[in-house]
């Protein structure tokens, strides 16, 4: 057994479920999610298809990922109807490498009728990589 697939199935013993995304969203994928107390945790376990030329997962990729999780976040909070990025703001704090499982949560910092303020961080065993907030903007 390889180390990928060892890897994968520890996920699955800590109750994290792999996801098939339609779209862009499969690009930084395969994303992984697990349901916990107070909403959901995303994560992508990266590999050599995350990287940049000097070795360290992608910013790009990154941000992909912290996008895409609030975005979901903030779909949860309207209520599940479809919001759009409207501004995104990190801040990279470490470097991420191949073979880490990077996980990424978000919380509502605050919500209007049309507006979504999403708070959240990317770590890797217990080294924050990225944190950020974004505005949603709610469209359906």
């Amino acid at each position: 057994m390889n180390d990928l697939t060892e890897r994968m199935e520890a996920l699955q013993a800590a109750g994290w479920k792999q996801r098939a995304l339609a779209g862009f969203a499969d690009r930084f994928g395969p994303l992984w999610t697990r349901k916990e107390n107070d909403g959901w945790a995303y994560g992508v376990l990266a590999t050599d298809a995350h990287l940049n030329p000097a070795g360290f997962v992608h910013g790009g990729a990154l941000c992909a990922l912290f996008d895409h999780v609030v975005s979901a976040v903030a779909w949860e909070a309207a209520g599940r109807r479809a919001c759009v990025t409207v501004q995104l703001n990190t801040q990279f704090l470490a470097a991420g490498r191949a073979g880490q499982f990077l996980e990424a949560r978000g919380q509502v910092a605050r919500a209007t009728k049309t507006l979504v303020f999403v708070d959240g961080t990317i770590a890797s065993e217990k080294t924050e990589l990225l944190r950020g907030s974004s505005v949603q903007k709610i469209v359906g």
